[in-house]
């Protein structure tokens, strides 16, 4: 039973950080501006889940590949709006 509350908390968790971005893509491509969009943040936060998503990788964690991967993606399509709509 304990498993089963440690694996929805990582769930939970996962599914927090994975839809965390929607907003800010969306918000972004309505209004078509980026300009309170940190450039630096972004490439920060895409060079770390780069590294996350190599980690689980090496250490053969698929739950944290899977994850990052889709954070790593939706982070890096506000870093593309963000150079396209300076």
């Amino acid at each position: 039973m304990k498993d089963i509350w440690i694996n929805a908390v990582g769930v939970g968790a996962a599914l927090c950080s994975m839809t965390s971005f929607t907003p800010q893509i969306f918000k972004i491509w309505r209004e078509r501006d980026a300009s309170n969009v940190s450039l630096r943040m972004f490439i920060l936060t895409v060079t770390g889940f780069t590294l996350w998503t190599t980690y689980g990788a090496l250490s053969g964690s698929w739950p944290i590949v899977l994850s990052n991967v889709v954070c790593l993606a939706l982070s890096a399509v506000i870093l593309a709006l963000k150079i396209r709509f300076r």
